[in-house]
């Protein structure tokens, strides 16, 4: 089995007009919110092998989170611009690019893209993964180049309005 999670990165800032997108930080409501979801993470006992962020601030600021709730050692994240700048053909190279031997990945980035990846594996495509969301898939298959042909059951997915009215 191969698990794959698809997280946006949490609601960040456009209050500093100076900083290039790629540098906004996110906004305290979004890191309360990526607390919520990764809270749902911890409470059921979910371990990631690797997790594989987009090198933007607001990204890597959730993947920190996230990380933490889940005891995942912040210095064993992986930082990738290919994430920010690429498409779902992108992110399919990172997974099949994986060793064997991990069983789980997250990824941790932005929309459009990451909302058009998801719908490649859900039979009820969501409009929109929103800010914090996370769709978590598992593949019946024993190699991350065989995913488009395994067969698939979508695990959950959360967001943080899910958790609670907030």
């Amino acid at each position: 089995m191969k698990t794959l999670y698809i997280v946006r990165h949490a609601k960040s800032s456009w209050d500093y007009p100076e900083l290039s997108d790629h540098e906004r930080p996110l906004l305290e409501k979004g890191k309360k919110r990526t607390k919520l979801v990764a809270g749902y993470l911890q409470e059921n006992n979910i371990r990631i092998d690797r997790i594989i962020s987009s090198h933007a601030v607001r990204a890597f600021e959730t993947t920190k989170i996230i990380a933490a709730e889940i005891n995942y050692p912040e210095d064993e994240i992986r930082i990738s611009e290919d994430i920010y700048y690429g498409d779902a053909d992108s992110l399919f190279y990172h997974l099949f690019k994986l060793p064997e031997k991990i069983q789980s990945v997250m990824l941790v980035g932005h929309n459009p893209t990451f909302t058009y990846f998801a719908n490649s594996f859900l039979k009820k495509e969501i409009e929109w993964l929103p800010t914090s969301g996370i769709v978590c898939i598992e593949f019946k298959t024993d190699k991350w180049e065989k995913l488009h042909n395994a067969k698939k059951t979508v695990k959950f997915v959360i967001t943080p309005k899910m958790m609670h009215n907030n």
